[in-house]
């Protein structure tokens, strides 16, 4: 079999039909959708039948919620394609996306493509610019487009196409019980891919609504980043012949955002547990730039200190940015 597309699906009944209708009407018929009921308590194991009893490609493996992770890993084991593509339950799949990840498809370990996001409220928006490269490997592809600035972020585990036996044999499975899987998932999958291939087409469609694991403020939210920072620096520091400048960049970031005055007005002032959830050997291995040391050195003793020199910072920028543009009325006179 060609491609295993494995769904979580948590009570998600005004979304779910339209995920199921975008992969049934798919040109190309190789494929196996995995439908991972995680306990929901909505009519979506009753859509889930209905699919399942017209359409022979759809299965569905019930299970108590253990959340998105635990519900990924379910379909992982038990998939049977070549390569694997993790669709959420509240997404779609653009016509024709099967199709052109299968004509693009040789030995890859991953198959990266675009991606857009549709805004419930009716706002417009323009995907992210394509981009066409092979013959990389995971951790140049890493490097060269983790940071780069985009509306549907590099992280998404979405945007990939995973050939299924390159992540058994590096155990490459979801973290359960945390938010940010995917900051912690990806990572990983780049450091182990031996060979990636990057297409243009915009195959995914993420669906922007309110109430959405991405979209809910939770205190958990901000204490399971920092340990997916100390996680990844757990592994990686000891990764020697390696570039990790971008990778640390990542890390240093999540740790120290952390302690943002937006973390504190959305939270309340956490800065006693998060000073316990941070492993600060850690976080001074990972601040490689001067910028970075220097909050490291402020954070270290005091959050105080760390989140006036982040206004100090913003208003010397748009002291600089006054004075760029009174410079050039100047000089235009």
């Amino acid at each position: 079999m060609f491609i295993s597309i494995i769904i979580p699906i948590y009570n998600v009944e005004l979304y779910l039909r339209n995920c199921l209708d975008s992969l049934v009407i798919q040109a190309c018929s190789d494929y196996e959708v995995i439908c991972v009921n995680d306990g929901s308590t909505d009519g979506s194991l009753a859509i889930l039948e209905e699919y399942q009893r017209k359409y022979s490609q759809i299965s569905i493996i019930s299970q108590q919620n253990i959340g998105l992770s635990g519900a990924r890993n379910t379909g992982i084991r038990v998939a049977k394609g070549d390569y694997l593509l993790f669709l959420d339950s509240d997404d779609w799949l653009e016509n024709d996306a099967l199709q052109i990840i299968h004509d693009n498809l040789t030995d890859e370990d991953l198959l990266c493509f675009n991606g857009r996001r549709f805004f419930e409220d009716g706002k417009q928006e323009e995907p992210d610019a394509g981009i066409r490269e092979d013959n990389l490997t995971g951790w140049a592809y890493y490097n060269k487009y983790a940071l780069v600035p985009r509306k549907f972020h590099f992280v998404c585990t979405v945007l990939r196409v995973y050939r299924r036996e390159y992540l058994l044999k590096n155990k490459l499975f979801f973290e359960e019980g945390i938010c940010h899987e995917d900051n912690l998932f990806t990572p990983f999958a780049c450091y182990y891919a031996q060979k990636v291939k990057i297409i243009p087409d915009c195959l995914y469609v993420y669906r922007i609504r309110e109430g959405s694991i991405t979209q809910t403020v939770q205190v958990k939210r901000l204490f399971d980043m920092l340990a997916v920072a100390n996680k990844l620096s757990d592994f990686f520091i000891s990764i020697k012949n390696v570039d990790k400048r971008q990778l640390y960049r990542e890390i240093a970031g999540e740790y120290f955002s952390a302690y943002r005055s937006d973390n504190l007005k959305l939270f309340g002032n956490q800065d006693v547990a998060i000073k316990k959830q941070i492993n600060w050997e850690n976080f001074k291995e990972v601040s490689i730039y001067p910028r970075h040391r220097r909050i490291y050195v402020l954070t270290s003793i005091s959050p105080h200190l760390f989140r006036m020199y982040i206004l100090l910072e913003k208003e010397i920028k748009s002291l600089f940015n006054r004075y760029v543009r009174s410079e050039k009325l100047q000089s235009q006179d």
